[in-house]
Order: structure tokens, then sequence, then C-alpha cells
């Protein structure tokens, strides 16, 4: 049996179970979308990093991986690492808006072969659980006890293995558009799904494929990434990019599409994509929502907020079922991007209770 009540002049609508479960709630659309109307809770303003610095990882006697990492709001402030998307998306300095720069230490990284890190692009000794490790050896390296995490999309997904491997070191979560890699997701985006929805995207991003090749676009996209021709490599890199970026919202942005274009960006974005999701994200089918994987996390105060219409990462509901303690709030007029006014909203409302509460 469910419960609906309504909540506060902002027609907050809470679904309410007689048994555990997470607290869902529909944020109610008004007469206008609210994509168009201001933030009830703007970002904080644009912050300069106080600190950066590198993390070097030797993978190999000869190999060595750099990672860059920046600091900035208070020095003395609780910490939160942001997990950025991808893998390979690099992080923004708008990133370090979502956090109150009078409370929080907030902690930003690139991830093996993103953005500052280097080498640029790379695969070598790349997978989920290096990234796991290099989580871990920030902490480690910043003196910090405990931390909260915040990531969205792939972010989410490091997010939860480094919380399901390191459990005692998270405050709490704060996730974005769940993405859990299992194969039922990836061949809803990359084969046939959101295929449907988007289709003039589709033939831009099925173009550079040869048709018989296309009943397995990933494996297809992994051909032609690791391709001896530099000219297939951008080819491929961009179309690639430009799928994800062309559906991420729901009101296409130009920006997101111009940076698919942009060259190192949709290398890096592209190349190590699809390295993980060729993979299958270096885990077992659904390994992430195991039971045994989420009791270790069922402990942690977790908020997630997902967009109704994210066709990219479309997992949270599902999630539910064997997490039962998390709270889930659902943005009825946006996708999967955290720029867009609802989630970027609510991001920071979550953001803001961790850190009173937690």
């Amino acid at each position: 049996m469910l419960t609906l009540s309504r909540v506060g002049f902002r027609g907050r609508l809470v679904i309410s179970h007689p048994r555990p479960h997470p607290s869902i709630s529909l944020h109610k659309r008004s007469q206008r979308s609210q994509s168009h109307l201001p933030c009830s809770r703007a970002m904080y303003p644009p912050i300069e990093p106080f600190e950066k610095g590198r993390l070097e990882v030797r993978a190999s006697s000869t190999f060595i991986h750099s990672l860059y990492y920046e600091i900035s709001g208070i020095k003395n402030g609780v910490p939160v690492v942001f997990l950025h998307g991808g893998p390979g998306g690099g992080v923004d300095p708008k990133d370090r808006q979502f956090f109150d720069p009078e409370k929080y230490k907030i902690i930003l990284f690139d991830q093996r072969g993103a953005g500052k890190s280097t080498p640029s692009a790379s695969t070598e000794y790349n997978t989920t659980w290096d990234l796991v490790a290099d989580v871990e050896r920030l902490r480690e390296k910043l003196g910090i006890e405990k931390w909260h995490v915040f990531g969205g999309s792939w972010g989410s997904t490091l997010a939860l293995a480094y919380a399901q491997t390191h459990p005692t070191r998270l405050r709490s979560l704060v996730l974005r558009g769940i993405f859990t890699l299992r194969k039922s997701e990836l061949k809803f985006f990359y084969q046939d799904g959101a295929s449907h929805l988007f289709p003039e995207e589709w033939d831009r991003y099925i173009a550079p494929v040869d048709p018989s090749k296309r009943h397995d676009m990933v494996a297809a996209y992994h051909e032609l990434l690791d391709s001896k021709e530099e000219k297939t490599r951008l080819r491929a890199a961009k179309a690639w990019s430009r799928w994800e970026m062309a559906t991420s919202k729901l009101y296409v942005s130009e920006d997101m599409l111009r940076r698919a274009e942009e060259d190192t960006f949709a290398l890096a974005f592209a190349r190590i994509e699809n390295h993980y999701f060729f993979s299958d994200g270096f885990m077992r089918d659904g390994q992430l929502l195991e039971e045994q994987s989420i009791a270790k996390i069922r402990h942690i105060p977790t908020i997630v907020v997902q967009g109704r219409y994210d066709v990219v990462c479309p997992t949270a509901w599902e999630a539910k079922e064997p997490w039962r303690s998390f709270k889930l709030n659902i943005v009825p007029d946006a996708g999967h991007s955290s720029r867009e006014a609802g989630i970027e909203r609510l991001l920071i409302e979550a953001t803001d209770e961790v850190v009173e509460r937690y």
C-alpha cells in the first residue's frame, strides 16, 4: 500500500511505504518547465583552489600515472571528494560550486588519463579497481580520516565501488544518475533503447561503423578507437562523445555538442569510456547491486538525485529495492546532466544537508 501526501508550499510529493524503503520525493512540475525558472537554491559562487598538486602512481617499473588534484573551500572544512563522470570526463571549475565553500574542504581530481592527469587518454593500468585505489591513496596523502563522497554518472559507479571497498572512510554519499555498469544499461544506451528517442543523433553515432559490425557497437568502436590511423581514431572519438553529449539534457546543449568536437577531450572521453565498457567495467555483471555489496554500505547516509528523463543512466529506481535505505529525489523535467536547473538545485540541497548532519 502506498500513501501520497503533499508537503509544503512547493507541492512536494512524498511516497511512503509501510516497510523499509528509500524515501522517494517527486518534485512537482510547475506550469512552466523548471529548466526555465531560476533555481530556488543557486550554485555557490565561483572559487579558486588554494592548493594544487599531483598524485604520482607508479603502475609498473616504467609507467607512471600522474593525477591532478586541487583543493578549494576552507582549509579546516569538512572534506568532500568529487568523483567526475565518464570515465574520462575530467573535472570542471564549476564542479566546486556544488559545495558551501565556508563549510567544505573541496577536493577534485582527474582520474587516470582524464583532464589534466597524464598520460592523457591512456587506458594502460586503468581499471575500476585502479581508480578505487587512487581515491584511497589521495585520502591518505591528504591526511583525511573520513570524507563525504559525491559522484554522478560514472562518478556514482566509482563512488559505489569505493564505498563498498572502504566503507569506514565515508561520512555520506551524494549520487546523481546512478550507473552500475550492468550489461542491460550498456545495451540500452549504446545498442538498442535510447536510439529510439534520439534517432537523428543515433544516425550520427553509427555513421563511422561498418554496417556489418553494428550488432555490437561497443566492440565496433573499440576497434575504431584503437586504430593505427589518427584520423579514424579522432572521427570515432568525436562521434562517440557527441552521442552522450546530445542525449544528456532534456534540452540539447550546444555547448556540450561543441565540447564533443574538442580533440583532446573527445579522445580521452571516448577511449577511456569505451575501454571500460568493452571490459564490462572490470567487474561481475550487477556486482554493485548484489546483496553482499549493498550490505556493506547500507549504513552510509545516501541521497540520490535522478532526472525523470535520464536516458544515459536510468538505474536509480532499480537500485531502490536491494538498497532500501537511500533517499531518492526524482526531478520531473530533467535528463542526465548535473547542469540542469532542477538537478543542480537538489544536489546543492543534498550537500548542504549532509555537511550539517554527518
